[in-house]
């Protein structure tokens, strides 16, 4: 199940927020001659101490070298040799990961012993606070453009990250980019997810959080970079999306289902509104949700037939709302803090994908009034 490596840090590249990007030589070669020898490898901080150069390191290298989607990176479980020191003992008992050779105890916004526990303990409402959802972490900073445009001022944004992505928030320079530029006000880290500014046990508290802890004026709720799926009709991980909207109307919230559409993705599944949204919307969520539809212009306005007869039945239980996405929604996009990029594709690559999630933004924005 695990591929494991060792080697020597050669170099110390890129950093940001609880990451340190790395140069390792490998100890051993590849099995595949063509993998190799030196290998970007990406260390957490928080979990294994400070690396430097000439460190030995013990390495997850089993995606690498199944050539899947995790950025490229060999994963720094330990320093082999040197131990990092202890952290002086703290509030909090919540163990996220829990099970495997990392997991990490943290202070939950709703544990026992933080100072926001009182303040949750009773809470149940949102009081109105839309909640965007979307499928794809890449969506988060479309949806932010989207809704300062609509706004016409800064907003306190709070992103409420489920785990069906990357566990560790700081995987993600999205949020470390948009935490600096001043468009995210939060991260709240969710269920097995941890590293956020506030780490929750669930969805639910997860938005209560963003509510009356960080006073938020919307939230987003979606995954960490990463997308599980299998071809299959419910093996993806972005079902979760569905489940989040339950719980925005649970909690009397006003949940903004947002759309994954694609206009340059060459599987049949994933063209025009990816299945991921059609299933998690139409046969998850249980509860009514506004399904803002981007009226496309341009080059990707082709599109809209198709999108308009894709999500038409969602229509049985949502509210379909056209939002135009039009030339100042592309714009401000454009001005986005952090690399737009879904399924490496950019914004010129596939527009429709970024204003589809900008327009979900921009609905939200107009919820608040």
């Amino acid at each position: 199940m695990i591929t494991w490596r060792a080697g020597v840090v050669e170099s110390v590249a890129a950093t940001w927020p609880g990451a340190t990007e790395l140069r390792v030589a490998l100890d051993e070669p590849w099995a595949d001659p063509l993998l190799p020898a030196r290998v970007k490898g990406l260390a957490y901080s928080e979990l294994v101490g400070t690396i430097a150069v000439g460190d030995r390191v013990l390495l997850n290298v089993t995606a690498l070298a199944r050539g899947l989607g995790t950025g490229g990176y060999a994963l720094v479980v330990a320093l082999d040799g040197r131990l990092p020191d202890d952290r002086p003992a703290g509030p909090g008992h919540l163990v996220k990961a829990r099970y495997t050779p990392l997991q990490a105890m943290v202070l939950g916004v709703d544990d026992q012993e933080s100072e926001h526990h009182d303040l949750l303990r009773d809470a149940d409402d949102l009081r109105g606070m839309p909640v965007v959802v979307a499928d794809l972490h890449s969506a988060l900073p479309a949806i932010i453009a989207g809704a300062r445009l609509a706004a016409g001022r800064p907003l306190r944004v709070a992103y409420v990250m489920t785990d069906g992505g990357a566990l560790p928030a700081w995987f993600s320079r999205s949020v470390a980019g948009l935490r600096e530029a001043g468009w995210l006000e939060s991260c709240i880290t969710t269920g097995q997810a941890f590293g956020g500014d506030l780490e929750a046990v669930t969805v639910h508290t997860g938005l209560l959080a963003a509510k009356h802890v960080v006073g938020a004026d919307l939230a987003v709720v979606a995954q960490g970079p990463g997308n599980l799926g299998t071809g299959t009709q419910f093996g993806f991980s972005g079902v979760a999306a569905g489940e989040a909207v339950n719980a925005a109307v649970v909690l009397r919230g006003r949940p903004v289902a947002s759309l994954r559409v694609s206009g340059a993705d060459e599987r049949a599944r994933h063209h025009g509104v990816s299945h991921h949204s059609l299933t998690a919307y139409g046969r998850v969520a249980m509860r009514p949700a506004d399904v803002p539809v981007p009226v496309l212009e341009g080059e990707v306005a082709a599109l809209n037939d198709v999108i308009a007869e894709q999500v038409s039945y969602l229509a049985v239980m949502h509210r379909l709302v056209e939002v135009p996405a039009g030339a100042d929604v592309r714009a401000a996009l454009e001005e986005s803090p952090v690399r737009l990029s879904t399924m490496g594709r950019g914004l010129d690559q596939d527009p429709a994908a970024f204003l589809a999630a900008a327009v979900a933004g921009v609905h939200a924005a107009h919820l608040l009034g």
